[in-house]
């Protein structure tokens, strides 16, 4: 209670007190007075009840709805799990069950039922507690729960009393209805009659039947009590007092109700969950944002009927989602196969995104396997060791210092001093080949032995830098000489920002965008992003230096899944990662229209996948391969669209010399030219 109410109920009481001393002296003369001071407690209460416009809002509540890009719904920011039908859409049997219940004079009152009231103060001095509470009042304890309260108090009921006169005063009876059944709640997250119908009979409201309305409205008195799913019989006896109710007032002929109430109590239950959407976690995203931008610009997300235009693409979305559980059940089947007897179940996870290099939008999030059972978001929220894809950036940092991709270095064992002085001797799944290897070969091969010796020539900190210029902006990294094969905890956002940058030739873009348009309920635009300008944080032949050598991964490299197995010949350009005893795997892929990354793991750092598939060419790069075929079929990414450098061509292989099959090659060529 406020301060400033505290302060009127004692101005109140003790001029009540007063009243009733002057009463004792002179009773002619006072036996005004408590009416008058009742009428002043009263008119000390409106400021503290609800506004008319306060009432307007409450019925006209829109919840935020957040589109695809191709105006697809994606998520609806509601306060409670409700969907509002309106009164003629609610089957006729409901609204005479709940008048005939509980409040059978509603449309002769303007709110209070002072007969009503009469009885059940009178019933409940006599100590059987009635409630005298209408339709109308009902309705005001269930829009304003924290304003009005629900304690026995005269504080309570007067507060109820005038926002039930304020309602009727601004609203028809039947919008009245209408509201009080659209916000009533039922139960198992269901709030107003549509939900609870589809929750315990699986139907619409407007389907309803005789029995099933009573059933609901009978559930008013008590949801808890009359719980028809856990006190069926209970639920039974409320039902058939209200079927009694509903022939007592003319609503239901008597032998009707007679047959009906021997009828069993016959449930189809089934939870109403929030729908989940095609981006879950993509919606958190946004509506974390969208609170803290509502709040500084005074709308209400879940009442004022805003519209989200995100920039993600339906089609690449369900893509993405299907790609990701595909794959994520392929491995869960294999890693139940080796778990040991006795071993606890532990379930995989993973994360995907992808970005349009060119304006940094989110085309596609996949922030767990399951949202349903993990909600934390392994794009944004998950900090694991990138393993072998930070290398490009120590490669990077190289080429910026001067040395060439055709530069060669030899494939040996080093030891190097890490922090604190201990010995670092980085390490291959294969032994050293003791022989001069390029450093395109070393980054397409992810040789830990070349990267850790093209790192001592840069040093850690120029790494860091520009993995911080190119999008690793929130992650601390260490900047130690092991920083070079991915130590440091990084999110698959930052990673697949940073490639994003690469992509765009070193312009860095700024943060991945996910919303494009906010748009009022009457579809004026309140905020508009434009494609950003950016800025350059790598010369454009120094990134496109990067790609080239990148290129190796696919075509020669540990990425060449992506031509063998899932047949991808555009322009692309990546790197695979796996990190110690297999317990991450990582794989991103550029192409200049779209950058894609996976990551793969348990939430659980400390388990690890198996040897054979938990390397991130064979766990995370599949989801990607996946995506990507799905892309360049819809034509979201062009397949002719190639970085601003010539990409190797492979050399053709010598033939003997044949005039005949040289002419046959010849009349060929030319009819492929004329049929083009």
């Amino acid at each position: 209670m406020t301060p400033a109410l505290v302060r009127a109920r004692a101005w109140a009481v003790d001029h009540l007190l007063r009243a009733r001393d002057l009463a004792r002296r002179h009773p002619v003369r006072t036996a005004l007075l408590p009416p008058a001071l009742l009428l002043a407690y009263v008119l000390v209460l409106i400021p503290f009840t609800p506004s008319i416009s306060d009432l307007r809002k409450a019925r006209s509540e829109v919840p935020t709805v957040v589109l695809s890009s191709d105006g697809i719904v994606l998520a609806e920011f509601k306060r409670i799990n409700r969907e509002w039908v309106p009164l003629d859409k609610i089957s006729k049997p409901v609204i005479d069950a709940l008048i005939a219940t509980e409040d059978r004079r509603f449309y002769e009152h303007h709110g209070i039922d002072f007969r009503r009231t009469g009885a059940a103060v009178l019933n409940t001095l006599r100590g059987r507690r009635e409630g005298g509470s209408t339709i109308t009042q009902q309705l005001a304890r269930n829009l304003y729960p924290n304003e009005i309260g629900r304690s026995l108090s005269l504080t309570r009921k007067a507060k109820e009393a005038i926002t039930a006169l304020k309602i009727e005063a601004i609203y028809s009876k039947d919008e009245i209805l209408e509201t009080y059944l659209n916000t009533v709640p039922f139960l198992y997250n269901a709030f107003g009659i549509e939900m609870a119908a589809r929750t315990y009979f699986d139907k619409s409201a407007d389907k309803l039947d005789v029995l099933e309305s009573a059933t609901l409205i009978g559930m008013l008195k008590g949801t808890a009590y009359y719980n028809p799913v856990l006190n069926p019989e209970r639920a039974r006896d409320r039902r058939n007092t209200v079927l009694a109710q509903m022939a007592k007032y003319g609503k239901l002929d008597p032998k009707r109700a007679d047959q009906l109430a021997t009828r069993p109590l016959r449930l189809d239950f089934e939870r109403q969950d929030q729908q989940v959407g095609l981006a879950p976690h993509a919606a958190q995203q946004i509506r974390k944002w969208l609170i803290a931008w509502a709040d500084r610009e005074d709308y209400d997300i879940y009442a004022d009927g805003l519209v989200v235009r995100t920039t993600i693409d339906s089609r690449l979305q369900k893509a993405a989602n299907a790609a990701v559980t595909r794959q994520v059940q392929q491995l869960q089947n294999l890693a139940d196969r080796s778990r040991r007897k006795g071993e606890e179940r532990q379930l995989l996870s993973a994360g995907f995104l992808a970005v349009d290099p060119r304006s940094n939008e989110v085309k596609a999030w996949v922030g767990s396997a399951d949202f349903t059972q993990d909600q934390f978001d392994h794009v944004n929220q998950a900090r694991r060791q990138p393993g072998s894809t930070f290398k490009p950036f120590v490669y990077g940092a190289a080429f910026a210092h001067g040395l060439s991709p055709q530069d060669t270095l030899v494939d040996e064992i080093v030891t190097y001093r890490d922090k604190g002085g201990a010995p670092w001797t980085p390490r291959d799944a294969t032994p050293p080949t003791g022989q001069p290897m390029t450093l395109r070969e070393g980054l397409a091969q992810s040789r830990n032995t070349i990267t850790a010796q093209v790192m001592a020539k840069v040093g850690p900190q120029k790494v860091g830098e520009l993995a911080f210029n190119l999008g690793v902006r929130d992650s601390k990294l260490e900047l130690v000489p092991s920083l070079a094969l991915g130590t440091s905890p990084v999110t698959l956002r930052e990673m697949v920002t940073a490639y994003g940058t690469l992509a765009n030739n070193g312009r860095y873009l700024g943060e991945p965008t996910l919303v494009s348009r906010v748009d009022d309920r009457q579809g004026h635009t309140l905020l508009l992003f434009t494609r950003p300008k950016g800025m350059e944080v790598l010369p454009k032949p120094q990134a496109l230096q990067i790609v080239d050598t990148m290129r190796a991964v696919i075509d020669e490299g540990t990425g060449t899944a992506i031509r063998t197995r899932w047949g991808i010949q555009a322009d692309v350009a990546g790197k695979t990662g796996t990190t110690q005893d297999n317990t991450d795997g990582w794989f991103i892929l550029m192409h200049p229209q779209m950058v894609a990354g996976a990551w793969v793991g348990y939430n659980d750092n400390r388990a690890t996948m198996g040897d054979g598939w938990g390397q991130g060419a064979r766990s995370a790069l599949p989801i990607v391969g996946d995506f990507f075929v799905q892309a360049l079929r819809t034509r979201a990414v062009d397949a002719r669209v190639e970085f601003d450098l010539p990409r190797p061509r492979p050399k053709p292989r010598e033939q003997p010399q044949d005039p005949v099959q040289d002419l046959v090659n010849d009349i060929l060529g030319r009819l492929m030219r004329m049929i083009q």
